[in-house]
């Protein structure tokens, strides 16, 4: 896979450089904070120009740097629920997530906030590809990710493991601003045009909906996890 932009490349440098293999840095490419850490890092490094490194990745916003890595590892999920368990994680349940951007944005906003780990399907969602990863920027270092056959039996055997499943609905939900959430939590987040499906619905032991008194507009996943996890990170504190 391929990292490009500063802080995508800077973050993984950071927490895991062995996964590094090479780094492609355009030929004015000058600066000295990341130049610092790659050699410090001792991955390769080959200074080509402009052109060669849009045939290696042509994207935008390339910021003069690329990184080629090691695959994403996903966490198994038997693995996740322990970790979970022992850092005391929510986890974010993502069901028909298929834009790549929304997928990094959650991610990033994970990570921002801290505390959490993710759970997508492996069919009917996107996968956590080089634009998740650059959208991101960094957060898919810090926010574990378990890939799933089934989301429905996950999220069951995560409540069998003591937690809740709080799913988020457009209305006929409790109001967010004054439920008080149960922990550990399981959030489930559905897809802008179906929301979340009837099969995980049915396994939902609380329903949240965020009431909204401007525009009848949509807030977007990304825009929604943002303000729920937020709520999570204040209820879980105190």
């Amino acid at each position: 896979m391929y990292l490009y932009g500063k802080n995508s490349v800077l973050e993984r440098l950071n927490v895991n450089p062995k996964g590094v293999r090479r780094i492609f840095l355009q030929d004015n490419f000058s600066d000295q904070q990341i130049i610092k850490v790659i050699n410090s890092s001792g991955a390769p490094v080959s200074r080509v120009t402009e052109k060669e490194l849009l045939k290696i990745k042509n994207a935008d916003r390339l910021q003069g740097i690329i990184a080629e890595v090691d695959r994403y590892q996903y966490t198994p999920f038997e693995r996740l629920l322990q970790q979970a368990k022992e850092e005391r994680l929510s986890l974010i349940f993502l069901d028909n997530l298929n834009d790549p951007h929304n997928l990094g944005s959650v991610l990033r906003i994970a990570a921002c906030f801290g505390g959490f780990a993710a759970v997508i399907p492996e069919h009917g969602s996107c996968e956590v590809n080089e634009t998740v990863i650059h959208v991101a920027s960094g957060g898919e270092n810090y926010v574990p990710v378990s890939m799933v056959t089934n989301l429905s039996r996950a999220l069951m055997d995560a409540k069998k493991a003591g937690y809740w499943a709080v799913g988020t609905v457009i209305e006929g939900g409790e109001d967010i601003n004054k439920v008080s959430l149960p922990f550990p939590l399981c959030l489930v987040l559905g897809s802008e045009g179906t929301g979340i499906r009837y099969g995980l619905q049915k396994h939902l032991d609380l329903k949240v909906t965020l009431p909204m008194k401007g525009a009848q507009l949509s807030l977007n996943v990304a825009m929604a996890s943002a303000i729920f996890c937020y709520e999570i990170v204040k209820q879980r504190g105190s």
